[in-house]
């Protein structure tokens, strides 16, 4: 009888190692991690984060929607880790100046902007957890243009603009766009 009751743990055991192993190596993840770089007139700008999907969800919108980023919580700008932007020399974010380096990134959606703060909180490796607020280093406000197609992955692109960089933020039908002048 112990025999079989060991037996069965042990392969229990093994079944969990497996799926552990399986999910961590080989199966594609649900929001799987990717990085947008930017380089023009000797200012690089890098953002690291994870894409997920909009699956047919409702994305923004109030929490009695059941929205999977309700307006006025805390969000990670996408998955999994929490997503750093990088900047190789000081430039204005937003208009306000911010020190060459690397920093983590979150919002706080609304219906027609977005807090979006960069914290000095660096190397979270599951984002869900909402960052130190004494580590905020600075926060702006980010209008919102509702799209007319859907982006059904996360993705954020950086574009020149001016004598800076545009960084554009879209999921769902929902844009919002901070300036970058370096």
């Amino acid at each position: 009888m112990l025999k079989r009751v060991v037996l069965g743990l042990g392969a229990i055991l093994l079944i969990f190692i497996i799926w552990v192993v399986y999910g961590l190596f080989f199966a594609e993840p649900a929001s799987p991690p990717d990085s947008v770089n930017y380089t023009n007139g000797g200012l690089e700008i890098s953002v690291d984060y994870s894409r997920p999907y909009k699956k047919g969800r409702l994305i923004f919108g109030e929490a009695s929607e059941q929205a999977l980023q309700p307006y006025g919580q805390y969000w990670r700008l996408g998955a999994n880790a929490a997503s750093e932007i990088t900047f190789n020399r000081d430039v204005l974010f937003a208009g306000k100046p911010i020190s060459a380096g690397t920093y983590r990134i979150y919002a706080v959606p609304g219906k027609d902007t977005f807090e979006v703060t960069l914290n000095s909180e660096l190397g979270v490796f599951f984002g869900i957890s909402e960052p130190d607020p004494s580590l905020d280093v600075l926060t702006v406000e980010a209008p919102v243009t509702i799209q007319e197609t859907v982006t059904e992955q996360f993705t954020i692109f950086i574009n020149q603009s001016g004598n800076g960089a545009r960084i554009d933020f879209a999921w769902d039908n929902v844009m919002f766009t901070v300036h970058v002048a370096g």
